[in-house]
């Protein structure tokens, strides 16, 4: 008798919560939808790779609703069959083997949908690190990637950046910063009863705090100096009143990597 067939879908998120949406064209030079982050859906489970293989209950990720669900087709192959093939892979899929830029979720998504289904996820998905690498700025970015990278690795999911104008900047300066984003994001991850593989880790197993029993932030300190420091720089560029906010976005940036040493690319 032919094994009952298993929906396989892909649970589409944007790490960024709309960020990158709203400020790429200032910071990027060119429209980026969103920061992708991906799940493969199937046999009532969310499998993702962030701190190694992980799976939880459908819905329970923490990284909250998709934004987008993608059907992928169905499956003939048996969920035992399936976790064998997760034992078989998990040596290249472990925390240390994680790059944002080359090897990530996204990746793996599209290796297990290949095994599942014989299709690939959407190329826009699989594209992004080559879209934003290749931007007029994407080398100014690195230390940012490097700290998300840092944070996913871990199996953490990173906080969205706040990007709140002081008040001395003008309307037209507002503007170029309008929608920054200030919600995190949601969700904590239910304990999983499936069985599965040792190789294979369950989401939700507690994470590491600081000394004083709180949750450190993986981002950290620097990430939040930085990005004042661009804010702080943006809002005096606009107070001279000779640049458009897009103009004023992409040389705070450029001037406050500079000032850490991040690239060498000369001021305008």
């Amino acid at each position: 008798m032919a094994e009952e067939g298993h929906r396989v879908t892909l649970n589409v998120y944007d790490l960024s919560q709309g960020l990158a949406r709203q400020l790429s064209m200032s910071f990027l030079g060119k429209a980026i939808e969103g920061i992708w982050h991906t799940g493969i859906v199937v046999y009532g489970d969310e499998y993702y790779f962030g701190g190694g293989i992980q799976h939880c209950p459908a819905g329970s990720t923490p990284y909250g609703t998709p934004l987008k669900v993608v059907e992928l087709g169905v499956t003939h192959v048996p969920k035992d069959v399936f976790e064998v093939y997760l034992q078989e892979i998990s040596p290249r899929y472990l925390p240390e083997t994680y790059s944002l830029l080359t090897h990530n979720c996204n990746n793996f998504s599209n290796e297990i949908s290949q095994f599942l289904v014989g299709v690939s996820i959407p190329e826009y998905i699989l594209q992004l690190p080559n879209e934003v690498m290749s931007s007029p700025m994407g080398a100014l970015i690195m230390p940012m990637i490097q700290n998300l990278e840092t944070t996913l690795k871990s199996g953490e999911v990173p906080q969205v950046p706040q990007f709140k104008p002081p008040t001395a900047v003008n309307a037209s300066a507002q503007n170029g910063l309008n929608g920054g984003v200030n919600n995190e994001v949601k969700g904590k991850v239910g304990n999983s009863k499936t069985e599965s593989p040792s190789s294979v880790k369950p989401a939700g197993e507690p994470q590491k705090s600081s000394p004083n029993g709180a949750t450190a932030d993986p981002l950290g300190d620097a990430r939040n100096k930085v990005q004042d420091e661009i804010v702080k720089e943006f809002a005096a560029i606009m107070a001279t009143g000779t640049m458009r906010a897009s103009e004023a976005a992409a040389l705070a940036t450029k001037r406050v990597m500079q000032r850490y040493g991040h690239t060498a690319v000369s001021q305008n």
